[in-house]
């Protein structure tokens, strides 16, 4: 049965790595739902953050292929259970709207959104949460003069203890003995 899972990389920040990627998931007929690529908390390795929908055998494959591209440091997949997440999503509503409707200002405070830029002709809004909430905020606001939206890909840390950093330090390691070997 197919869920959502979120695979999260370790990489090299290196040119046509992500294009590597995500041929890897097209190659086996993987749609992707939502990628966000950025830097880790570790300096010079950079995290792609990717959301399918699949089964778990298919999902456990493709990250062993993933794996074995030279610049991918590491490799995980979660279940939704296994990580904690969010999304962030913009809005922009007519001015006149704001002004007029005392339903968008209850709305506003109802879901919590918050005002990121006044301009003379419209409002920009800013919601934080999962994909279903942003796309009620979305469904709601419709009628108040709806100019723009958008959302970003998923953000997500892993609710276990130290997947990465552990396997970073092992990898440190290995590569200070085979220096030591050869010196």
């Amino acid at each position: 049965m197919k869920k959502p899972f979120t695979i999260v990389v370790f990489t090299e920040n290196k040119i046509g790595l992500l294009n590597r990627v995500t041929s890897t998931l097209i190659q086996r007929h993987i749609n992707i739902e939502s990628l966000t690529v950025s830097e880790s908390e570790f300096p010079g390795i950079h995290r792609f953050t990717i959301v399918i929908l699949e089964e778990e055998e298919k999902v456990q494959k493709v990250v062993k292929q993933i794996e074995k591209q030279v610049e991918i440091l590491k490799a995980y997949y979660f279940s939704d259970e296994q990580t904690a997440f969010a999304e962030i999503a913009l809005y922009k509503i007519n001015s006149a709207s704001v002004a007029k409707e005392e339903g968008l200002k209850s709305l506003i405070l109802k879901h919590q959104l918050k005002e990121l830029s006044k301009e003379g002709e419209f409002l920009i809004l800013e919601k934080t949460g999962k994909k279903e909430e942003t796309n009620q905020v979305f469904e709601e606001l419709k009628p108040f003069g709806l100019l723009g939206f958008v959302r970003s890909g998923r953000v997500s840390l892993s609710k276990m203890i130290g997947s990465f950093s552990g396997h970073l330090q092992e990898f440190e390691l290995h590569s200070k003995e085979i220096i030591t070997k050869y010196n």
